[in-house]
């Protein structure tokens, strides 16, 4: 094999590593976006459900 050959060999495979990585980096990117959402879901839950809880204790609340 010649040095010619080696060569591109080696930038083939460097393409390669450089596809994989950033194909890594978009799957790591949406799964910190899901988990972002999933985060917003259950801080809008807990509020929700904080303020029910005030409502219901309000002396006001009608039974």
């Amino acid at each position: 094999m010649g040095m010619k050959d080696q060569f591109q060999d080696k930038t083939e495979q460097w393409q390669q590593q450089a596809k994989q990585k950033a194909q890594e980096g978009q799957e790591q990117a949406q799964r910190g976006r899901r988990g972002e959402q999933d985060e917003r879901m259950r801080d809008e839950e807990s509020e929700r459900l904080r303020h029910e809880e005030q409502e219901r204790l309000d002396p006001d609340y009608d039974m």
